[in-house]
Formats: structure tokens, C-alpha cells, sequence
């Protein structure tokens, strides 16, 4: 069973020839909704995912606007709105030596330089300048961490831990 990941969400159809629009949830926009890209597509309450081949591609007022291969009608894609447009785990690019995909970082255990368990990552805010992770602890409230150099000394994606250098005020 292949592992799903959102790149986007259907909102709209846009003019009367097939196309839609998609509040996308993806960094790599150009990649996944590139001519002859495969996407899928999962409708609310239906098991079965429908692949989706990608015709065409524009951005227009802030919505990625998508046309796919074999549907050239609005009344072919009227129903597809509140639909999730995913690829699978396969489809992900290698990303550059330091940079994480959100998954790989949800759900690893975060401990101190002394092996401290601080709580597991459950969240990842992206309010600016560096990504925040949400850590739940098993007694006390959750913990921010910020993903800054000065505080994050080791990522294992393989081991699915987090070595952080404990800040003072970090954690109260």
C-alpha cells in the first residue's frame, strides 16, 4: 500500500473548459503540476484514487489553475471540488544534504546532548524566518523548538531522532 502525501486541494473549477483551482500545499509547485506530471486524485468519501495526468499549468491570483489530460469540460470536473490531489512516496525528490520533508520530522523522538528526552515532534509552524517544531512532552506542556543551527545539533531520519543543545529558557 503506497504512502500519500497532499500537494494540493481542488477549491473550484476556473472557466468552462476543465480547468481548476488548487490552494497547493507543495514547495515544489513547478515539478508536481508540470505538463505529463502524475498526479492523484481522492474525492471525499471514495476509497479509490484517481490518476490524473497533468495538461496544463498556471498560477492566477495566488491558485495553481490545472487542466489534466481527458477532461476538457467543466461538467467533467465540477465534482471534483474538496478533492485532494496527492503523489506517492516514490514521486518525492531527494531534497539538498540539511533539508527534511515535514514527515520525516513529525513523530522523531527530541532529546538533549545528555540524551535527555525532551518529547517527540508533533507539529512543524512556519511562521518566518525558521520553522518551529511543536514537541509534546509526556508530563507538561508542549515545547517550541526553533530549527535554527544554534539549537539543533543532529537530525536522524533513520533513527528518528532529534539532538538539541538545551538553551536557557528553552524549556520551563
Amino acid at each position: 500500500m503506497p504512502e500519500w502525501f497532499n500537494v494540493g486541494k481542488i477549491v473550484n473549477t476556473h472557466g468552462i473548459n476543465g480547468e481548476v483551482r488548487v490552494i497547493s500545499n507543495t514547495d515544489f509547485a513547478e515539478e508536481r503540476y508540470a505538463p505529463k506530471s502524475s498526479l492523484h486524485l481522492f474525492m471525499p468519501g471514495k476509497k479509490e484514487a484517481i490518476p490524473l495526468t497533468v495538461k496544463s499549468h498556471r498560477v492566477h491570483k495566488n491558485f495553481d489553475l490545472l487542466k489534466f489530460e481527458g477532461y476538457e469540460n467543466i461538467n467533467d470536473v465540477v465534482h471534483w471540488k474538496n478533492s485532494i490531489l496527492k503523489v506517492t512516496e516514490e514521486q518525492l525528490s531527494d531534497l539538498p544534504k540539511g533539508e527534511y520533508y515535514f514527515h520525516e520530522i513529525i513523530g522523531c523522538e527530541v532529546v538533549t546532548m545528555d540524551n535527555e528526552v525532551i518529547g517527540s515532534v508533533k507539529e512543524i509552524l512556519t511562521p518566518g524566518a525558521n520553522d518551529v517544531w511543536v514537541v509534546t512532552r509526556e508530563n507538561g506542556k508542549d515545547v517550541l523548538i526553533p530549527y535554527i543551527d544554534e539549537i539543533v545539533m543532529d537530525i536522524s531520519i533513520e533513527n528518528k531522532k532529534i539532538t538539541i543543545k538545551l538553551m536557557e529558557g528553552l524549556i520551563e
